[in-house]
């Protein structure tokens, strides 16, 4: 987990002032593990920073996602969820729980650069390669598990 002075160097090393509000809402996404809404970034900040409002949690969130210190994860229902690991890596949408899983698989992403070579597609340098898998939890109350 990084502390509040990395943060802190986080921030200005992209242009940001380093708020108390930026700090405390980019802490507490790292370390959120479920791919946040903006309303439950509201609720856990809020709690001990009662004056942070639900529209600077939204405003702040934006411009870190601009900056590049978080992604957007859109789910099927066009609902935005946050992610601050920023790491080449893919996700897995539970649609009967609307549970977001990080996947890790570096076999599939050089298949996906096989495909684009194969299919010679050209005037392409791929930066990052991002898969979501939409599915059913076959038993709601266990994890989804990567082996």
């Amino acid at each position: 987990m990084n502390t509040l002075s990395q943060i802190k160097e986080l921030l200005t090393s992209v242009g940001l002032k380093a708020t108390h509000q930026r700090l405390v809402i980019l802490e507490a996404l790292r370390k959120m593990d479920n791919h946040p809404t903006i309303d439950q970034i509201y609720n856990q900040v809020s709690e001990d920073n009662p004056s942070i409002s639900l529209a600077t949690v939204y405003k702040t969130t934006e411009a870190l996602v601009e900056k590049g210190l978080l992604a957007k994860v859109s789910t099927p229902e066009g609902l935005m969820r946050y992610d601050a690991r920023l790491d080449s890596h893919g996700h897995i949408y539970c649609i009967n729980t609307k549970e977001l899983v990080d996947f890790y698989d570096d076999e599939l992403d050089q298949l996906i650069i096989e495909f684009f070579k194969k299919k010679k597609v050209n005037n392409l340098k791929i930066k990052n390669i991002s898969v979501r898998i939409n599915g059913e939890k076959l038993d709601p109350r266990k994890n989804v598990l990567i082996k």
